[in-house]
């Protein structure tokens, strides 16, 4: 593909959240647009009245923002194709549906619902529409028009033959005519369907090159022939892989809410960051060339991006590689920015007792997700039950067994009681305190260290050291939970 500036468009249907795999076709239908200096619409698709969801399409502009995928055309800002919510545009509609009647590419349907509705029952799901009124006289036609009856009107598929587009993605796609269904271009209360509105307003708007999902392949074909009926030219097709998911036995199937959470807004809510979601969507379904970088910004993507390197196969979503994204995203960023969200959820998590900015700073080189913070600071919050202490306070690096780690903190306890908040309540000091006490004893200081951290955490993984735990908690905590420690040890041991 050359780099003639393209123009591609994102037109979801305001019905709810957004989901990943809307996300991901507006992404790649930005960076596609984008990689080659193009424009970049956004339209809303809401001719399914039913299905709509109000505050749908904030979600939809907001999520867009918040991603940085910026639009040259679209709701808010406008456009000269304009304008850009499907429902302000039924007239244009209308008068095309109408032109492809006069033009014999199209006709009248006056099937009532209960005549289609046992049509249903007696062929099935497939059976489809028997295309009934496609042979009504022009006569009839008038007089049930003036009537006024009510009516559809269908697209006049080809009895016989085949069609054929280039997808590029998968090649070339052909379908036999037969097998399609005359589908409703424009609907009984005079809204167009998906499968019309798109192409007039692809046309419309000057839409080069379609991104959606691979589920439209075989849907395309009755696309085509509305351009052929038209004479209009046939824009570039771009079909994207399926999203799968992974259930807990490993098997892989689409991607839905059984898998996790699957919009951006509830990752968002479990503590993602917008860049890294992008970044890791990026990935699904598409390659960069000459290169194993997997840490991109949106503007490296928009330098990156082609469709050659979009893939054929589904790609699986895993959220544990997510995770991983995530955590280097925020390691990268700045202790300000960082603070600013780690600080508030550290206090929601545990209260204002403890040294909050403190505990969020140590956990900042540590977290997956700002979601994992609750978790990671319980102990700091509650005296988590110490179900098998035999076990945490044995650690074979340290050389350190219960009744070792009882005898150092039978020791440690009034040297550290000697301590006040005031003066030597501090890393530097505490470290120091229990540094001196090992190299006095013959002791290995991570032995010591070993002891006081698990007598004061309760647990084996803390997002720091013994030291900087006590700080954390301050100093009445901290000695208080020696004590306790040493009370179960002691009960241990007898």
């Amino acid at each position: 593909m050359d780099n003639t500036p393209i123009c591609t468009r994102f037109a979801p249907s305001p019905t709810g959240y957004m989901h990943i795999g809307n996300l991901r076709t507006a992404l790649y239908a930005y960076l596609l647009a984008r990689s080659t200096g193009g424009r970049f619409i956004v339209r809303i698709e809401d001719t399914d009245r039913e299905r709509l969801v109000e505050g749908a399409v904030d979600v939809i502009l907001d999520t867009l923002k918040v991603t940085g995928i910026d639009y040259d055309e679209g709701p808010v800002i406008g456009g000269p194709n304009g304008p850009y919510v499907q429902s302000e545009r039924k007239e244009i509609y209308r008068k095309y549906a109408e032109e492809l009647v006069a033009r014999g590419y199209a006709y009248y349907c006056f099937c009532s619902e209960e005549r289609l509705a046992a049509l249903h029952e007696e062929n099935g799901p497939g059976g489809g529409y028997d295309r009934h009124c496609r042979s009504l006289s022009p006569e009839e036609v008038k007089a049930n028009l003036d009537a006024g009856l009510p009516y559809v009107i269908r697209q006049k598929i080809p009895l016989a033959g085949t069609t054929t587009y280039f997808d590029e993605v998968f090649g070339e796609i052909s379908m036999e005519n037969a097998d399609m269904q005359d589908q409703i271009l424009l609907k009984a209360d005079g809204y167009p369907t998906y499968n019309f509105a798109h192409v007039v307003d692809d046309y419309l708007m000057g839409v080069t090159h379609v991104v959606r999902g691979s589920e439209y392949l075989t849907s395309t074909p009755k696309y085509v022939l509305l351009y052929d009926a038209f004479g209009w030219e046939r824009p570039h097709y771009c079909h994207l892989p399926l999203l799968m998911g992974k259930d807990a036995d490993g098997k892989i199937s689409k991607l839905s809410k059984r898998h996790g959470a699957v919009s951006f807004q509830d990752l968002v809510r479990a503590g993602y960051l917008p860049a890294a979601i992008v970044n890791y969507i990026a990935l699904l379904g598409w390659c960069p060339r000459n290169t194993n970088q997997e840490i991109f910004s949106l503007d490296e993507l928009k330098e990156l991006f082609s469709v050659e390197g979009i893939n054929k196969s589904p790609a699986v979503f895993d959220y544990e590689k997510l995770r991983w994204f995530n955590s280097e995203y925020i390691k990268a960023m700045p202790d300000d920015e960082y603070a600013k969200l780690a600080v508030p959820a550290v206090k929601a998590a545990v209260g204002e007792n403890a040294d909050c900015e403190k505990l969020a700073s140590l956990l900042h080189s540590r977290l997956s997700s700002f979601g994992d913070i609750p978790e990671a600071v319980a102990f700091i919050k509650d005296r988590l039950p110490m179900e098998d202490p035999a076990a945490l306070y044995t650690n074979k690096k340290n050389k350190t067994t219960p009744e070792v780690c009882l005898g150092i903190l039978r020791e440690v306890l009034p040297l550290l009681e000697e301590k006040t908040d005031s003066a030597g309540w501090d890393n530097d000091s505490l470290f120091e305190l229990l540094k001196t006490y090992a190299d006095g004893k013959g002791l290995k200081a991570g032995a010591v260290m070993w002891a006081v951290r698990i007598a004061v955490a309760r647990q084996a993984v803390t997002p720091g050291g013994a030291t900087e735990i006590m700080t954390v908690l301050g100093r009445e905590e901290s000695l208080s939970r020696i004590a306790l420690a040493i009370e179960e040890l002691e009960r241990t041991g007898e």
